[in-house]
C-alpha cells in the first residue's frame, strides 16, 4: 500500500491493511517519514508492516515562491490557488519522494500494489507496471472537485482519467461516488468500503470533562476531526453563542484552528467553547464517547462534500451519540434509516442553532437517538464490510490477464 501521509491516524487505511492481514496477506503501507516523529520502519497492529520515506530536500520550502509571484492565501486559515512558481516547486518536491517510493515498491516485486488517493495513483500504477504486480485503486475522495484541490484539479481529472480504468479492482466510500468515478471514467462501479471503525463495545467516559475541567452539568457538544474549511466549523462556533447551557468541544487541528480560537473569543464565550489537539486513534472512542451530542455541519461546497458520508457520523454512532448532520443525500440516508438524529439545510445557521437548542433541552430526545445508534452500531462498523475487501483481492489475484498497459 501506498499513502501520502505519514500513517499516524489513517484509520481506514490501517483498517484495510488489518483485514488483509487476517486474510493471510503480508501488507506493507509505504508511507512519508517526519524524522524525529515517526520511525523509519515498524510493525503496527496485527503486524502491518510500515516503511517511511523522507521528504525531499525541498519540502521546507514548499510555502517560498520567487520575488513577485503569487503566492498561496492563508488568511485565516484558508488555502488559496497557488501561484506556477509554487506549483513547480510542490511538484519537484513531491517528485522527488515519490522516486523513492517507487524504488521501494519496486524492489518488493508485490503482488498487489494498492494506491490510496490520487496523489499516490501514478506512481503506485508504474510500480505495479515495473514489478508485474495487480493494482489497486482506492479513491477516498472526489478530489477534482475538493477543498484544497482548485490548483491541480485538471491534473487529477487527466490522471483519473488514464489510470482508473486500468486498474483491476477500484474502490471509494459512498455509493454516490462510486457512480460518479463510474459515469466519468467509463469503468464498472467501484465497490463502496464507506470510513466506518470497528465495532466498538459501549463505553461509560467522563473524559472531556475530566480533561478539560468543565463544571456545569450542560451537554456536551462534540466535532471531531480535520479543522478545514467547508466544514461549518466557523458557523457552528458562532452560533454557539446562541445556545446556551451546553458546552461545543472541537476534538482535532487543521488550519481552522486559530480563526476558531479567535470567534470563541471575541463572543466572550471561551469557557464553553473548547479545544482538544488531535489524539491518537486508539484513544478517540474514549473521547467520543464522553460527549453527548455528535454533531457534523459540513457545508456543499464542492461534489466531494456533497457526496461524503462522513467517517465522523459513524465514529458518533459507535460512540452512542445522538446526531446533528447536514441534510447532503449520503448522510440523510444513514440518519434517516436508523433515525440517529437532527437533519439541517447544510449552510443554514438558524436551522443548525435551533435543532442544536431543541437537542440540547431535551433529555429525551437525545436518549432516544443514542438508543438507536447504539442498535445500528454493528450494522455500521466496519466488520460488516471487510469481507468485500478479502474478496476483491481474491478475484483480482485470480486473474490470469497480464497488467493493462
Amino acid at each position: 500500500m501506498i499513502v501520502w501521509n505519514e500513517f499516524r491516524n489513517d484509520a481506514r487505511v490501517l483498517k484495510e491493511a488489518e483485514s488483509l492481514t487476517a486474510a493471510g496477506h503480508r501488507v506493507i503501507v509505504h508511507a512519508l517519514h517526519a524524522p524525529g516523529i515517526t520511525q523509519a520502519r515498524e510493525v503496527v497492529s496485527t503486524g502491518v508492516e510500515v516503511v517511511r520515506v523522507a521528504r525531499s530536500p525541498f519540502w521546507r520550502l514548499r510555502r517560498t515562491t520567487s520575488p513577485g509571484a503569487p503566492t498561496v492565501s492563508v488568511a485565516n486559515g484558508r488555502l488559496g490557488r497557488m501561484g506556477p512558481a509554487m506549483q513547480l516547486l510542490r511538484i519537484a518536491a513531491r517528485a522527488w519522494t515519490h522516486l523513492a517510493l517507487l524504488c521501494h515498491m519496486v524492489r518488493l516485486r508485490a503482488d498487489v500494489v494498492h494506491a490510496h488517493d490520487v496523489n499516490t495513483l501514478p506512481t503506485a500504477w508504474l510500480a505495479a507496471r515495473l514489478s508485474g504486480a495487480r493494482l489497486v485503486y482506492d479513491a477516498h475522495e472526489i478530489s477534482t472537485s475538493r477543498e484544497g484541490y482548485t490548483s491541480f484539479r485538471k491534473l487529477v481529472a487527466i490522471v483519473e482519467k488514464h489510470l482508473m480504468p486500468r486498474a483491476d479492482g477500484t474502490i471509494t466510500t459512498t455509493e454516490a461516488r462510486a457512480k460518479f468515478f463510474a459515469r466519468a471514467y467509463g469503468i464498472a462501479r467501484p465497490l463502496v468500503l464507506q470510513n466506518r471503525p470497528r465495532e466498538q463495545s459501549p463505553q461509560v467516559s467522563n473524559r472531556i470533562r475530566q480533561e478539560l475541567d468543565l463544571n456545569e452539568p450542560w451537554p456536551i457538544v462534540l466535532y471531531q476531526g480535520g479543522v478545514q474549511q467547508g466544514r461549518g466549523l466557523e458557523r457552528l462556533a458562532r452560533i454557539a453563542g446562541q445556545v446556551p447551557d451546553a458546552y461545543f468541544v472541537f476534538v482535532g487541528g487543521g488550519r481552522l484552528d486559530a480563526s476558531l480560537r479567535k470567534i470563541a473569543q471575541e463572543l466572550q464565550i471561551e469557557e464553553r467553547v473548547r479545544f482538544i489537539p488531535t489524539v491518537a486513534l486508539a484513544e478517540l472512542p474514549s473521547y467520543t464517547a464522553s460527549a453527548d451530542i455528535g454533531v457534523q455541519p459540513i457545508e456543499n461546497t464542492c461534489l466531494n462534500h456533497y457526496t461524503t458520508d462522513s467517517n465522523k457520523l459513524f465514529e458518533y454512532v459507535q460512540a452512542g451519540l445522538p446526531v446533528i448532520a447536514s441534510d447532503l443525500p449520503e448522510i440523510r440516508r444513514i440518519v434517516r434509516q436508523h433515525d440517529l438524529g437532527l437533519l439541517v439545510p447544510e449552510g443554514n445557521s438558524e436551522a443548525l442553532a435551533g435543532a442544536l437548542r431543541r437537542m440540547v433541552g431535551d433529555a429525551q430526545l437525545r436518549a432516544h437517538h443514542a438508543g438507536c445508534a447504539r442498535a445500528a452500531a454493528p450494522t455500521l462498523s466496519w466488520e460488516v464490510q471487510e469481507s468485500q475487501l478479502v474478496e476483491l483481492y481474491r478475484r483480482i489475484l485470480g486473474q490470469s490477464r497480464p497488467f493493462a498497459s
